[in-house]
Parts: structure tokens; sequence; C-alpha cells
């Protein structure tokens, strides 16, 4: 079967297309065969290399997608073959309270596909049954693998860590991203008034279509004091920032007293500072935020389902253009997500 190999760390001429025996499902498994994979910034940190931290290589990046059971492993039941699922992005024992909780991604074993070990950038995958969802029957495997990471990312941003409420006021960072595109539809579905901040005019067009009621320009030096004016003075009250240093003191600025500021990553960089006054004058929280938890993912693909959330695409290439997808979006030349189909 074909799939891609990080070999060692680089740019992007370091991805590879090698032909590897096709797996089998153990006992608990199924074997699925992979419709699509969506490439996020996760994919673009595992090739460059992360510092402090080592990764298993060769590495097979890709942390989620879709595919079809093509077979059952022993004892497998509630599933068959010809069933199209979701392939879940995280992994954990299964064992502690917060997995039992459905919190698994709160677990001290959790650790997610493509980055800790193999993923899903190949034509089959055998995973524990645990770990595949079927898809309701009007979500397309293509346009679905856009939606896993993504917006369980935003669920746990929003819904879990922030708490969002109706009629509170969001600005989500990186509105045209994959994140930022999941987080204002999560957001105008709870009800907030959603500020989004974007690099182009391009991005501003499609903020909107999401649901974005405001737009403002982080490449412009007053963007912070936009958002205070568009929120009537107070500024917003969550804050969704994944830029990083780049937009980490604009965010801060922009953020409301009693307002919470919460992070999943950071695309420019890893390091920021914080002002202390912000935090215990303004009695302002800063919170971190990994993932999101797997019980969320019926209730978003209910909603792709019917039409609610809508996954954002820019293309669809064959995986066998991975080094062009990474080169794109590392480029910022793409509007929401790049989706690959293996076998091509």
């Amino acid at each position: 079967m074909q799939a891609v190999h990080v070999t060692r760390h680089g740019d992007p001429s370091v991805l590879s297309l090698v032909e590897l025996e096709r797996p089998s499902p153990a006992p608990g498994e199924v074997l699925v065969k992979v419709a699509a994979i969506s490439v996020n910034h996760l994919d673009l940190w595992v090739r460059r290399g992360m510092p402090g931290v080592k990764l298993p290589l060769p590495m097979i990046p890709g942390c989620d997608g879709t595919g079809v059971i093509v077979e059952l492993g022993a004892g497998v039941q509630g599933l068959a073959v010809g069933q199209k699922v979701l392939l879940e992005p995280g992994y954990s024992s299964g064992k502690s309270a917060h997995d039992l909780a459905g919190d698994d991604h709160l677990s001290d074993d959790y650790q997610i596909r493509g980055e800790h070990f193999d993923g899903l950038a190949r034509e089959y995958v055998a995973l524990e049954a645990r770990f595949v969802m079927p898809l309701p029957d009007a979500c397309d495997l293509v346009r679905s693998a856009a939606i896993p990471l993504v917006f369980v990312t935003a669920w746990g941003l929003l819904v879990t860590r922030a708490k969002l409420q109706a009629a509170e006021t969001v600005l989500v960072l990186g509105g045209a991203s994959g994140v930022g595109s999941a987080a204002i539809q999560i957001a105008r579905q709870i009800g907030a008034r959603v500020i989004a901040s974007v690099g182009s005019e391009a991005k501003a067009v499609l903020a909107r279509s999401l649901g974005a009621q405001e737009v403002v320009r982080h490449d412009q030096p007053d963007w912070p004091q936009a958002v205070r004016k568009l929120s009537g003075g107070r500024g917003a009250d969550v804050v969704v920032e994944h830029v990083g240093p780049a937009t980490w003191a604009g965010s801060m600025r922009a953020l409301a007293r009693n307002g919470r500021l919460v992070t999943c990553g950071g695309t420019s960089g890893l390091t920021v500072e914080i002002q202390l006054p912000h935090l215990f004058i303004k009695n302002q929280s800063v919170m971190g935020s990994t993932m999101g938890p797997k019980n969320a993912f019926p209730a978003i693909f209910a909603h792709v389902a019917s039409g609610t959330y809508k996954p954002v695409i820019d293309r669809i290439l064959p995986l066998s253009k991975v080094r062009e997808a990474h080169e794109l979006l590392e480029s910022r030349a793409v509007l929401g997500k790049i989706v690959l189909i293996p076998g091509q």
C-alpha cells in the first residue's frame, strides 16, 4: 500500500512516498481503507521537528481522516464491512477517569496520531474499533475528512475550556484557518457574537460567509483598537488564540475585563510575553487547550449532517502531492483545509 514517510526533519522535500505491506486487523481492530485525510499545522511541526521533542522516525503523518471498513478483527461488534467511518485523531488507554467520562484528551497517556506514533497518510490502517465512529449518511467521506481535528479542537477551546455563552463576544484569530473557521461556526451555533481576524480581503469574505458578524485585519497595527470599538469599548469576552507571538500582544489588548483567552498553539512561534497587570487588574484568564473531548464527535457530525457546520476546503489533492500540500499550507496560501486522497 501507498504511504507517506517523514524520514528526517526538514523542509517538504523530506516527505517521501513508500510502499508498505497492507496491515491485517488484530482482535478488536478494524481494517479501514482510508478515503481521505486532511493536512494540519501539526503535520508541519512533525515534519520540521519540535524543539525538545524527540519523535520516532520514520513516521507516517496524518492525524485525522475518514474511510470505509473493509475487514473486522475477531470480537468486533457494532460495526460492519462497508460502513463509512471517522478515524479519530487521538489515542488513550481508555482506562482513566477522564477516558470513562469521554474526556480522553485530558488523560495522562493521551497521544495524537501522526505525532506520537504512525498516522493516517496511507491507503489502509488497522485501528482499535473504539477509535472509529460511523458517519451519518448525509456526511460525504472526502469533505468530512476536513472536520475531525479542527472542529474537536475548536470545541475544546470554546465549549470545554472557555465555556462560551450565548450573547458573549468572541474574537477568533485567523478566522480563515482550519481551527478558526471551525471556531466561528461553533460560536455562532452557541449564539455568541463573532469578530474574526484575517490577513486578506479574500479571508474576510470567507469569515463573514461562515457567520462572523465583524472582521478585522490583523495585518493592520490598530486591529486591537478596532476590536474594542466593535465591542462598545469592552473588548472580547473570549479570545481564541492559535497564532502566537505575531498576534499575542494584540489579543491581550483586545480581551475584555474578566475575559478568557484560550489557546491551542502558536503557528507563528512558541514563546510569548504576558504583562501581569492584564491578568490581575482586569481579572483576566489565560487557558491552554489541547484537542477536545471524544464525546463531542457525535454532536459535531450531527451538525455537519444537518448543514449547521460546514468543512472549509481550499483544495483536494492526491496523496502523491503531499509535498505541495505542505508548501501551500506553510506559505499561508490556502483558505481552510487541504484534503489528500490516498491511492492517487
